[in-house]
């Protein structure tokens, strides 16, 4: 009995440090992705050293929060349908939350914009942006090679 004990014990520690090392390793990663972003946006939109040194507090904070609004979202989403084994989920609530998210993740690009436009002349914010929309597709396009990477990639 004492055994039992003391492997399901074991057992519980290391679950928690697993889960623990997990959502540690999650946050430099994400770091990490906003830095390559970051870089490729540098590069891409041609920042001078001035325009770098104003825009990147900007473009970080904007990242954070719509990286915080996306882990809430997916957090109440996954709750909901956790219940949802319980009892059918309110589609109605479900539906309207979709849609807060939605206008709450246009406002903060809104609020984003309206700083950027101070920050950088209408041409370079032009590339700026065409540059993310690059970014964006190059990580889906990654993704999609990591898991099928038996697919030709698309020229």
């Amino acid at each position: 009995m004492k055994t039992i004990k003391n492997l399901l014990v074991g057992l519980f520690v290391l679950a928690s440090t697993l889960l623990q090392a997990e959502n540690k390793d999650d946050f430099p990663r994400i770091e990490e992705m906003h830095n390559n972003k970051w870089e490729f946006l540098v590069e891409k939109a041609r920042l001078s050293p001035d325009e770098i040194e104003r825009v990147r507090p900007v473009f970080m904070n904007y990242e954070k929060t719509v990286w915080n609004l996306h882990r809430q979202n997916r957090e109440s989403f996954k709750a909901e349908m956790k219940d949802a084994k319980k009892a059918k989920p309110n589609y109605a609530d479900l539906n309207d939350r979709y849609v807060d998210f939605e206008f709450k993740q246009a406002q903060l690009f809104r609020n984003y914009h309206m700083q950027l436009r101070k920050l950088l002349p209408p041409e370079t914010l032009f590339k700026y942006y065409k540059a993310e929309r690059e970014f964006k597709r190059k990580l889906l396009q990654d993704f999609q090679d990591k898991r099928h990477p038996e697919r030709p990639r698309p020229q």
